[in-house]
């Protein structure tokens, strides 16, 4: 049975930032297309045209063809660029690109890059997330893979409010703290019940267990301006663009900032 189209890119990925090594380390299209290969053989996968002669193994004809279109979507999103040194300017040559080596660098503790990628980490990371939170969550990545990044920042500005309201929903149904944090509910916008909700947890540190205590400000407060204020430069017609390492940080610091929130929900709960 031939490899999919994710599970090709994904082995693309794992060579590409050296999580699977290859007999060479591949600088043109065919020798990706070769690794890719060698890697699923490796692997034990059954190959259509795999030698019998214990020569390279090779993907068969609809496989070459995904890898195709797996190959100039890591170009179009940015991963890799045209060319691998001065001597060899252009294709069939390619290398990381510097978007693609920062991805290399920040690819631990949360590594992603597509789709599915990213929404396993998130589930690894916050079991319990709300499929509607998810929802916009994916559109998000989605949009930064097509390189809509500013419709990406838009999507995690909701995904945030979204997973924020849940922790007020929780508040709401737990009498012990629906009272304490009655002013947040009669504030209109988003932006208003946090800064209010913060200002309430901020006094009132006693009710914070050690493990909600810890990385609070950095992955609650801070995380959740550092984004809002890109979902607001985004969402009104100031004319100001994002880049596509920013929205890449973005989507990757929301998964602590998500984690922190369902650590809320669970002790308001």
């Amino acid at each position: 049975m031939d490899h999919s189209y994710e599970e090709i890119r994904k082995v693309a990925i794992e060579i590409l930032t050296k999580r699977e090594k290859c007999t060479e380390y591949p600088t043109q299209y065919v020798g990706l297309e070769i690794s890719i290969a060698e890697v699923f053989h490796r692997r034990g996968h059954v190959m259509l045209r795999s030698p019998s002669d214990g020569s390279t193994p090779n993907l068969s004809h609809q496989e070459s063809e995904i890898y195709r279109e797996v190959f100039w979507d890591l170009f179009r999103q940015g991963i890799i660029t045209l060319g691998s040194n001065r001597a060899n300017l252009n294709f069939p040559f390619f290398s990381l690109s510097s978007f693609g080596k920062k991805i290399i660098e920040n690819q631990e503790p949360y590594f992603f890059h597509d789709v599915s990628s990213y929404e396993k980490v998130v589930k690894e990371n916050i079991p319990d997330v709300d499929p509607v939170t998810l929802i916009y969550l994916k559109e998000a990545m989605q949009a930064f893979l097509s390189g809509c990044v500013l419709s990406s920042s838009v999507m995690l500005g909701v995904s945030i409010e979204h997973s924020f309201f849940k922790v007020l929903e929780a508040i709401e149904q737990n009498p012990k703290y629906k009272t304490l944090f009655k002013n947040v509910f009669e504030l209109r916008t988003a932006l208003q019940k946090l800064n209010k909700f913060t200002h309430i947890l901020e006094q009132n540190q006693s009710i914070l267990t050690p493990e909600v205590k810890e990385g609070l400000d950095t992955n609650l407060t801070q995380i959740t301006s550092m984004i809002r204020n890109f979902r607001n430069e985004s969402g009104h017609p100031s004319g100001k663009i994002i880049s596509r390492e920013t929205c890449y940080v973005l989507l990757y610091l929301f998964i602590p900032y998500c984690k922190k929130t369902y650590q809320l929900i669970s002790l308001f709960k």
